[in-house]
């Protein structure tokens, strides 16, 4: 399958989509603010607010009741220590071949952090994992969920999600040689199209548009043409 390159067109129309959500923002601004823009999640208190966030975003991750085990606070604090020095903390249109392998190998792990025991036992899964390390890296990193991973990739395991990661710096590349063709830098794209997230976000965004809502029938037919018709760049 041939990957869509999607012209600045179709990221403006995705960013207007968002724009128009009520408190599309709202979570992840908090997030930022209560955290400083630097998660730190060998400290309990962003434990918790990634937790929320994530929560806040449709992962429906159980909290615990007083007194009751906290699967996802000791897993995360854990995968923390062994993969958080180890994340890249450059944009996305950087990733060199070494960092997307080495987050992917974190993505698998961290996917598989237990956050609920007992009958119901249950990992964090490959939708939270991917919104976590954008959360923790959000100029690095292009979350993704089912529908998404499904379309592109057709598997949500660590290479696929590498794949993933070279898929968002190919675009990212793409995106902003055409923004700098045009006379806007690349850094200024959000600025440019309204939105208070990076580019790997915006990506994100874009994808959400095409293959998530529109898989639900919430994008409408048309817009769903420019792939179908091979408008990949």
């Amino acid at each position: 399958m041939s990957d869509p390159l999607p012209p600045l067109a179709e990221l403006r129309r995705a960013a207007e989509v968002f724009n128009g959500f009520a408190n599309a923002d709202t979570s992840w601004l908090r997030l930022i603010e209560e955290t400083q823009s630097a998660i730190d999640l060998s400290q309990a208190a962003h434990r918790t607010i990634l937790l929320r966030w994530l929560n806040s975003w449709g992962c429906r991750i159980r909290y615990p009741h007083e007194g009751e085990p906290a699967p996802f606070d000791d897993g995360v604090r854990t995968w923390w220590a062994a993969w958080g020095a180890a994340l890249p903390d450059v944009d996305l249109v950087h990733l060199t071949d070494a960092d997307i392998d080495s987050t992917a190998k974190a993505y698998s792990d961290l996917a598989g952090v237990e956050v609920s025991a007992g009958r119901s036992r249950r990992t964090l899964g490959p939708t939270a994992a991917a919104k976590a390390l954008y959360a923790l890296r959000p100029n690095a990193i292009m979350p993704w969920d089912a529908a998404i991973a499904a379309t592109l990739h057709g598997d949500r395991d660590g290479a696929a999600f590498g794949r993933h990661l070279r898929l968002g710096r190919t675009w990212a590349t793409a995106v902003i040689a055409e923004a700098s063709a045009a006379g806007t830098a690349g850094e200024a794209l959000p600025i440019l199209l309204g939105r208070p997230v990076s580019l790997a976000k915006l990506l994100d965004e874009y994808l959400y548009v095409a293959f998530t809502m529109g898989a639900r029938g919430d994008w409408g037919t048309e817009h769903g043409e420019w792939w179908k018709n091979g408008n990949r760049g």
